[in-house]
């Protein structure tokens, strides 16, 4: 689940990225073999030889973000962190615009952590000093001020101007949120669905694309919206995640604003890809209805 208003352009297909698997893989000098399409959003994420995990990012994805996370996965390592684990090939490797990155796999299948587990590794995280060196951008979930709006062109005009003016207020009101917890390290799109169980029933942190310097409030605001709006938490569960970390983001003067504008982010990346299928579609446009309206939530789909 990617979290940012920008996403990956409908012309990051399948078939292309698989013509730039072949030939990083080729590049990175790693085993041919059957190659399993996991799945494609803001990366194709495949699995290759049975036992790694190749990342393929669209063309308008930055060369700098995926060395970042090769970075960050390396420093985490470094820490005994449980972080996904970066092959040791020289990485990212680049080929027709896109950065296509390795990975050791987790586990043959796909398990996610429970929600204290989910809560434990986000608090190590944010417990990490952050060396010298490793150079996080500053998390920007909505773009830099003054940078161009995304285009929807699979929504109704009339939903794609609306969500366009959401992302403008976001950008604007985000860094003037009264954060109460330190500015540090963050993943940037922590929840449970970037938490797997590996082999040995221990919780593993993945998907480093977001990893920044912010407010450790974003990492916690996910997991908070899941169970308070969307009903994919239980409240034992959030109340769980609560008494693992330490800290409830609910309870914040700017929770409300916050939960607003991750429904926007999770919403907007979901409206780039609704050229894609008209269950999309359809989902994006429920999504906008329910935040114009101020509707429930509940029947809100995974993506």
């Amino acid at each position: 689940m990617a979290d940012l208003a920008t996403g990956a352009p409908s012309s990051f297909t399948e078939p292309l990225a698989r013509r730039v698997l072949a030939e990083a893989v080729d590049r990175a000098d790693l085993p041919r073999g059957p190659v399993e399409l996991i799945r494609i959003g803001s990366n194709a994420v495949f699995r290759i030889a049975g036992d790694l995990i190749a990342r393929v990012a669209s063309p308008s994805a930055p060369l700098a973000t995926a060395e970042k996370q090769i970075r960050v996965a390396r420093w985490l390592a470094a820490e005994r962190f449980p972080v996904t684990r970066a092959v040791d090939v020289e990485q990212p490797v680049e080929f027709g615009s896109c950065a296509v990155t390795f990975w050791e796999s987790v586990a043959p299948g796909t398990t996610y952590a429970p929600i204290g587990d989910v809560a434990a590794v986000i608090r190590r995280l944010h417990q990490l000093p952050t060396p010298d060196g490793l150079d996080l951008p500053e998390i920007e979930p909505f773009g830099p001020a003054g940078a161009d709006l995304p285009d929807f062109p699979g929504l109704a005009p009339d939903d794609a101007c609306f969500l366009q003016e959401r992302i403008e207020w976001a950008r604007e009101a985000f860094p003037r949120l009264p954060f109460e917890l330190p500015y540090g390290a963050i993943h940037g799109d922590a929840n449970v669905g970037n938490v797997l169980v590996d082999t040995a029933g221990h919780p593993v942190l993945i998907d480093l694309d977001s990893f920044a310097t912010g407010p450790r409030e974003w990492d916690l605001i996910q997991t908070a919206l899941f169970a308070t709006r969307l009903g994919w938490h239980s409240r034992s569960e959030y109340a769980d995640f609560v008494r693992v970390y330490g800290y409830d983001v609910t309870q914040w003067s700017g929770f409300e604003c916050l939960a607003d504008m991750r429904e926007i982010a999770m919403t907007s990346w979901l409206s780039k890809k609704a050229t894609e299928s008209q269950a999309t579609a359809r989902e994006a446009g429920r999504r906008i209805s329910d935040i114009r309206n101020g509707a429930p939530r509940t029947d809100w789909g995974a993506y």
